[in-house]
């Protein structure tokens, strides 16, 4: 079986040297053997969890998260129920994270129509608004929710 280096991981996988290594030292991976010359040697195994464990960061896992795919993944006895439970409270925090943003936009957008821009910056409501509070009430989620395009 042929192996790979630890540069070629990083290439094949696009993580870098640094993360392919902290991913081994965090147990995503298990230590490759290695090289007479000590350098890792990696299978096609840990190729293919390493790019497992890109894919599910990029979707937002946490590395405890990702722990527990690859054990589910690896468990033959295992049902998609725990895996689809992962990702349903993976959405429902993606989710949660959407409606804060929606709401800061809200915000920005309500306090950045305020400011004419051609005011002295002792008048700027923007800035008055971030010492002190808005300056008239900020547009809550029924708003948000219409006006939003």
């Amino acid at each position: 079986m042929k192996t790979m280096t630890i540069g070629q991981v990083a290439r094949h996988t696009g993580l870098g040297i640094e993360t392919v290594r902290y991913y081994e030292r965090e147990g995503l991976i298990p230590p490759p053997p290695r090289s007479a010359g000590g350098y890792r040697r990696y299978s096609a195994d840990s190729i293919r969890q390493l790019s497992f464990v890109r894919q599910a960061k990029a979707l937002g896992f946490s590395l405890a998260e990702i722990r527990e795919l690859l054990s589910l993944s690896a468990d033959s006895q295992a049902s998609s129920h725990a895996v689809k439970q992962l990702a349903e409270q993976r959405l429902a925090d993606i989710d949660s994270r959407i409606a804060a943003l929606e709401r800061m936009r809200a915000a920005l957008v309500h306090v950045t129509g305020q400011c004419p821009g051609d005011v002295p910056r002792a008048e700027c409501p923007i800035l008055a608004a971030l010492a002190d509070g808005p300056a008239a009430p900020l547009p809550d989620k029924a708003t948000q929710q219409t006006k939003t395009p």
